[in-house]
This record gives C-alpha cells, structure tokens and sequence, in this order.
C-alpha cells in the first residue's frame, strides 16, 4: 500500500467532504444510490501493483487454454442455453483480497471471478467524485495502459456501442429495483444506452425487440447485466421470456455462457501461487483433513450468496448437489487501509477487463473495490461499520 497517499488522505480528511459527495450523487442521480460508498479510496504502491498484474495474467494464461471451453462446457445448464456464444467473453472482472505471503509481503489472492459485465459507469464516476471531493495525487490512477476518464469512456463506448450497432439495450431483470441502479442510470447518460426490463423483450420472425410507449424497437447488441439462473427462483414469471432469448438473433456483450465458463467453476482448473487451492466438492474421495482451513462456496453466486466460512463434514454430508459447490482454501485479509483514528480495515480489489473482438488478450482498463470491518466482504457483513463499502482503487502511475 501507499503509506505517504494514505496519510495525506488522512490528514485532509473531513466527514463533512465524505456527505458533500454522497449528497452531490443524490443530488445528481436522485434515489439511484442504493449501497453505501466508502469514505475513502485505497491507495496501492507500483510493488504491489505489478503484483496484481501478475497474477491477473496467471489468470488469463488460464482461460486462453485450448481446452478451457472443452472443459468448462459442462458448467452451462441446459436450459441457459443461447445462440451466438462469442469467442471470449466481452468482459473480465478477477475479485483479489489483499494479503500476506509466508514472508509478510503483501500480494493479491483471487477469491472469484465472472465472465460478465460489472459497475464499468459508476465506477469512473465514482473515481472522478473522489478527486473533486478529496486530496488525490496525480501520481495514482483507477485507471491502467494509460488511460484517463476520457480515453476510458471513448474505449467503452467502442465495446458497448460500436458503430455497427443500430441500438444497443442494456437488459435487467426490474431494473428499478436492482441495487446497481445508478450504473443504469450513468449508463445511460455516458452512451446513451437504454436500460429495458426482461418482461419487455419479445420476438418477431427472429428478431427481438422491446416496447417503448407505442413504438417496436429492435434490439441488435444485448449488454447484459441478468443473472439467468436466479429467475427461477426469485422471478418465475419471466421464465417464459428466458425461452424467448434463446433463439434470438441478436449479439450479447457478453454472452450467458461466459458467466458460467469464467465463474468458481473455473478455479479448481487455475494454478498460480496468486490462486488459492479449489476442490469440486463432488470429486473428493475424501474431505480435507484440515476442513477448518477451506471455504465452502456455490459455483454461480454474487456478493457472498450461499457461502459457508466455517463448513464442517456434516455441512457438506447434506447437500445434495455436491456438483454445484467447491471448497476452496481460506485467504486470510489482511487490514491494511488505516483510518484517521488508526482502525486498519481490509478490502477487496475488482480488476475491471475488456476482450476486444478479434484481440488475443483481455485489456485491464480500471477497477473496483470494497472496504470491510465484517467477517466477509459485503453489504450484509458490514452494517455497523463506517469507512466500508463501495470504492475504487488508485494504482501508482508508471
């Protein structure tokens, strides 16, 4: 971590800057924001930032195998099943907690990772809100490759909205009830992107469309921001609209597959000293002896959904579908961003790719991050706490 930034940060800080952006985004955005913004951003040193390179690209080695889709077909369910799978996914996002390696040296340790689009509007907004609110040096960016708030919203915009697409939709399950509402709504007002609920799609001779007042709108280019395999379960009604998708003839950005492919099914296949041993809880013949040091997570759940921090043998006896879960090593967080007051808090760092088409590599454009005083990183682990939630990571500058 960057110890001179920090402390600058520190000095300067005032609870009233903190409310004076909360209330600037209310202000601009009003009943969008639905989570809590941290006070601060973190601030990571270009040691531990070449850290975080490295292990991002043991990731990616990984996922550009040969075998990598032979091997991960099995993780998509029958009935999630869609036309036009892309060659890669059109987005990456790797989730590293920081930690200690057996020396005491700070590294990243991936705890997930998704094929599937993430907050790539709010967080540069939320970037640009701390440098006006706060003491931020120029020699620290969110951003990588050289980017900077304009460059990285023309490349977006290239990935999202290229010129070949007529009309581009953002698709969600209720949007307006969706907690990542204000990335809608910065979506919309960065490029211009529709936000259409799933209830609202159709198809007529193969081609998709949503309703607007009177008006048939065709849909050519889906940036997709639904999670299929929850509809059953909180949404059984747009069941029938899943059905209708999946003969579609329309591009997604990026496709359903992707978010099972490059999901914790995955990660049993990874290995780097960056990747915490994974198992395929139906593949033991044998539990671990040491259970009390593995985690026991659901293949396909966000924000900490399902997941057990302390499993015991009767825990895994009970579930029955042993395929749908992988035990995987503890990473132990290590507290590392200091408060005013010297209370040390832990985070989570989400590396922010886009896949080109026709490029052979992912491009790491900018990130999010999390600050927690909980048990686990989330909303749910946190509600007692100030200087946690959601922020954003400033990377010393090459």
């Amino acid at each position: 971590m960057h110890k001179a930034a920090r402390e600058k940060f520190n000095e300067s800080f005032s609870t009233e800057k903190y409310q004076n952006l909360v209330a600037e985004i209310n202000q601009e955005f009003p009943g969008k924001l639905d989570f809590r913004i941290a006070e601060s951003p973190i601030f990571i040193d270009r040691a531990l930032k070449t850290k975080f390179l490295m292990a991002a690209n043991d990731v990616i080695s990984g996922i550009k195998k040969k075998d990598f889709k032979e091997k991960t077909e099995a993780a998509i369910p029958a009935e999630y099943r869609f036309k036009n799978e892309s060659e890669n996914p059109h987005f990456l996002c790797l989730d590293f907690a920081i930690a200690k390696d057996q020396d005491g040296n700070l590294e990243p340790q991936l705890i997930e990772l998704q094929g599937f689009a993430s907050l790539f509007a709010y967080q540069n907004y939320l970037a640009g809100k701390y440098k006006k609110f706060f003491d931020v040096s120029a020699a620290h960016s969110p951003y990588f490759n050289k980017l900077n708030a304009f460059t990285y919203m023309n490349k977006m915009e290239k990935v999202l909205k290229p010129k070949s697409s007529k009309n581009t939709i953002l698709l969600e399950v209720y949007p307006d009830k969706q907690k990542t509402r204000l990335d809608f709504e910065i979506t919309k007002t960065y490029w211009g992107i529709e936000t259409v609920c799933l209830s609202k799609v159709f198809v007529k001779a193969g081609l998709l469309y949503y309703k607007n007042g009177d008006d048939e709108i065709q849909i050519d280019r889906v940036y997709n921001r639904v999670i299929f395999d929850e509809i059953e379960k909180l949404y059984p009604e747009l069941k029938i609209n899943i059905d209708i998708l999946k003969d579609a003839n329309v591009e997604w950005i990026t496709h359903p597959h992707w978010f099972y492919r490059v999901s914790k099914f995955c990660m049993p296949l990874l290995k780097s000293k960056y990747i915490p041993e994974s198992k395929y809880l139906d593949k033991l013949d044998a539990y671990p002896e040491d259970l009390e040091n593995y985690v026991l997570k659901p293949l396909f759940s966000f924000a900490g959904s399902g997941v057990n921090l302390h499993p015991t043998a009767a825990d895994l006896d009970k579930i029955e579908d042993k395929q749908n879960y992988i035990l995987q090593r503890k990473v132990q967080y290590e507290p590392v961003i200091k408060k005013p007051d010297g209370t040390l808090i832990k985070t989570e760092v989400r590396l922010l790719f886009t896949w080109p088409e026709g490029k052979n590599h992912p491009e790491l454009l900018t990130n999010l991050a999390r600050l927690s005083q909980g048990e686990m990183i989330g909303v749910a682990y946190n509600k007692d706490f100030d200087w946690v939630g959601g922020s954003s990571a400033f990377f010393e500058t090459d």
